[in-house]
């Protein structure tokens, strides 16, 4: 049985196929998208040249200056990104922490929101447009500033896969862990990673590093199943790594997932709320993979929706316990930290909107924010840039906060404002 659910659509079968999704992103108007330009951009002047860059790899905007001289070297050894975007709008700034949901048949729905800042977009479908490239470079070429665009899907083997037609595909991941070498993995991973590159696609929210390894489907009570490598931590650890690096040999950036992990849940957070395993019981089998991930560069890491029993009462998505304490804490992770989709029912019952739940995860250390594709997205990305904008004017998120998220959406892609 198929099951609708934020990013995945699973079967019972192996190797299943995805059903496409009607649903498309609704443009903006014309009036709504200057309205959106003038309050994010019109603070700010950009002089720019085009990346020069391929598929996968950094975009830079270079300032070019035709002589030298000291105090512009004194000015130049202290400019960082963060000195930059301090002079940034806090619109702008607001947009470059939403990821926008978009099919990948229809990638130019979203060209308001990127034209405003967004700082990506996730693909949703079953089957990508052959042009998916051309589309894509297309959209990225309306980034205000050409400071690159991160694009994103969800290409994790079996059931979870959004472009198998143009990348190649791969199983379930619980059949990688079970059948292939960690040597394997990497190099079947590299192979399709570096067709979703040539593609522009140059995230993937993937490898799931939650040990599970339950032989079923993942579906509403259990989120991993054969997503999971293996129901072993040491297993997933390797295997997990070796996905990773797979991703970042084909010139995709790997997205760890999901936080502090979803074996053992007692529910998929799509569908309600969800618990996970209790934390003193996750430190010993579930956080392994992701110190693991970390200690061998991982870049970006998605942190769930499932509330973690004896680490607080909100989900991890919203936690600054989870996210602060331990993730950029104890383990240490300074990349980008993205959210699970906000639309989870386990967020509205957690008494939070879209935009309340955005400011929340901003307020608690992620960078990014996702939400489902369907037919409002044009005013759900206004509505949570409004959120944002308005809590830092009201004193209730930190604007060096904000900064500091923005900073992380533009390091992942290796974008240097002062270059």
């Amino acid at each position: 049985m198929n099951l609708p659910s934020y990013r995945d659509r699973t079967s019972t079968t192996a190797p299943p196929r995805l059903p496409g999704r009607a649903a498309k992103a609704r443009r903006l108007s014309a009036t709504a998208a200057a309205a959106m330009l003038l309050t994010g951009w019109a603070a700010d002047t950009l002089t720019s040249s085009p990346s020069t860059s391929g598929p996968g790899l950094p975009s830079a905007r270079h300032i070019h200056s035709p002589t030298s001289s000291a105090p512009d070297r004194a000015a130049a050894a202290a400019c960082t990104n963060s000195t930059k975007l301090a002079g940034w709008s806090n619109r702008r700034l607001a947009m470059l922490t939403i990821a926008v949901p978009v099919s990948e048949a229809s990638v130019s729905d979203a060209t308001p929101e990127v034209s405003a800042g967004a700082g990506g977009v996730i693909l949703f479908g079953s089957k990508a447009p052959s042009d998916l490239g051309a589309r894509l470079t297309t959209l990225k070429s309306h980034v205000p500033g050409h400071l690159g665009l991160l694009v994103m899907t969800d290409e994790e083997g079996g059931g979870i896969q959004r472009m198998a037609n143009l990348a190649g595909s791969l199983p379930w991941p619980a059949y990688m862990g079970a059948h292939w070498t960690p040597d394997q993995i990497q190099q079947n991973v590299t192979k399709v990673a570096t067709r979703m590159a040539a593609a522009q696609v140059n995230m993937d929210l993937a490898p799931v590093v939650d040990v599970d390894g339950r032989n079923v489907a993942p579906g509403r009570t259990n989120p991993d199943g054969w997503r999971s490598f293996s129901g072993s931590t040491s297993v997933v650890s390797k295997d997990g790594v070796a996905y990773m690096n797979g991703l970042r040999a084909g010139h995709v950036i790997p997205v760890v997932k999901h936080f502090p992990g979803l074996g053992g849940s007692s529910y998929n957070s799509d569908f309600g709320p969800a618990r996970t395993l209790p934390w003193s019981t996750l430190q010993k089998v579930a956080i392994p993979p992701f110190t693991a991930a970390i200690k061998a560069g991982a870049p970006a890491i998605m942190v769930s929706n499932n509330v973690v029993p004896g680490l607080g009462t909100n989900p991890a998505s919203l936690s600054p316990t989870g996210i602060n304490t331990v993730l950029r804490g104890r383990l240490g992770f300074k990349g980008l930290v993205i959210t699970d989709s906000l639309s989870a029912k386990a967020i509205s019952a957690a008494g939070f909107s879209v935009p309340a739940a955005s400011v929340q995860a901003l307020r608690s250390g992620a960078d990014m924010v996702l939400f489902d594709l369907g037919s409002n997205v044009g005013s759900q990305t206004s509505s949570i840039a409004t959120a944002i904008t308005d809590a830092v004017a009201g004193g209730h998120l930190a604007r060096s906060r904000l900064i500091d998220a923005a900073g992380h959406v533009l390091a992942v892609r290796h974008v240097n404002l002062c270059s």
